[in-house]
């Protein structure tokens, strides 16, 4: 009766995510560790159900042979593959911002599963849906793959239209050129000036960098959208794309300054009540692109979400 309430209170901290917990009373009595419920299901099983992956990184520091020999189907025949084939508790998806990166957070799971795992247990069929870990997953995350397809459309082609507006901008800057040309020569007029060669680098940089976030944007919109897609190549995409904008707005700045430090060198005061106003919008952008792409990046080129140093801990 004990054994039955600790091992009770064993799930209900996997549950929530209390590793302490767990690794206290299992050190405690190590064969709790491999104690099944009445779905004959271990903690690891419940781990994975969970998407605890703080507890779930405690596998890695039990010795390999132990886990392939203790690690047991439940009784509908559900090995720990099928239990990442199963779409994660709502709470933990809603950690996540948008659909495709709560994608990108089930295929890590399943993926990181199916590595620890032999190979037979990837061919494996449970009872209730006579399907293969493979063949559960995509149907249980058909519908957040459709969201997370809507999700990156809609993304880049709100991208598109700002790397658009600043290829406008900057193309327009490229071909006026600020205090214009001399008749005798056709150069420019300020072609001698230091702050006119920042000017046309940082225009030609912007063009460039946001042509090209245009164009990998359009690739976004366009892709297959395939399964895999949301592992890698998809936010890898995204985070080109919106480190190009960035880039290009920046450029954008620095040259619009530079037109104004040459335009208005002799009367600077009028330089910051021109730029304030224009840095608004810009800055808005800024703050609202940086903490998506921070996310994409750490979520894509992270170390991840598993602990796999974790020292042995019994």
């Amino acid at each position: 009766m004990k054994v039955g309430l600790v091992h009770e209170a064993i799930c209900q901290a996997v549950d929530q995510g209390i590793v302490e917990f767990v690794t206290s009373i299992c050190k405690a009595n190590s064969e709790l560790v491999w104690r099944s419920d009445e779905m004959k299901r271990s903690i690891f099983h419940l781990a994975i159900k969970s998407r605890q992956e703080k507890v779930f990184s405690l596998l890695y520091g039990l010795s390999r042979g132990a886990t392939f020999t203790k690690v047991l189907p439940d009784k509908f025949n559900n090995n720990m593959l099928h239990m990442a084939a199963m779409l994660s508790p709502m709470q933990q998806l809603n950690r996540i911002s948008g659909a495709a990166l709560q994608m990108q957070r089930e295929l890590q799971w399943f993926e990181e599963v199916e590595s620890l795992l032999p190979i037979q247990a990837r061919e494996s069929k449970n009872y209730t849906d006579h399907m293969t870990p493979r063949e559960l997953f995509t149907k249980n995350h058909k519908e957040l793959m459709k969201e997370g397809e809507k999700w990156m459309k809609d993304t880049a082609n709100s991208c598109t239209v700002l790397g658009a507006l600043v290829i406008t901008i900057v193309f327009a800057a490229a071909i006026t050129v600020p205090g214009g040309n001399k008749e005798s020569t056709g150069f420019p007029v300020f072609l001698m000036d230091k702050i006119f060669k920042i000017f046309i680098i940082a225009d030609a940089l912007s063009l460039v960098s946001s042509t090209t976030s245009l164009l990998v944007f359009w690739g976004i919109v366009t892709s297959r959208y395939a399964e895999e897609d949301f592992l890698k190549s998809l936010p890898t995409a995204m985070t080109i794309g919106l480190s190009t904008l960035l880039f290009s707005i920046s450029t954008m700045i620095i040259a619009f300054c530079s037109v104004l430090l040459m335009m208005f060198s002799v009367h600077s005061w009028l330089i910051m009540p021109i730029v304030v106003p224009f840095s608004i919008p810009v800055a808005l952008s800024i703050w609202m692109l940086i903490p998506l792409l921070t996310e994409i990046f750490s979520s894509t080129f992270g170390p991840g979400i598993f602990d796999k140093r974790v020292k042995p801990w019994f």
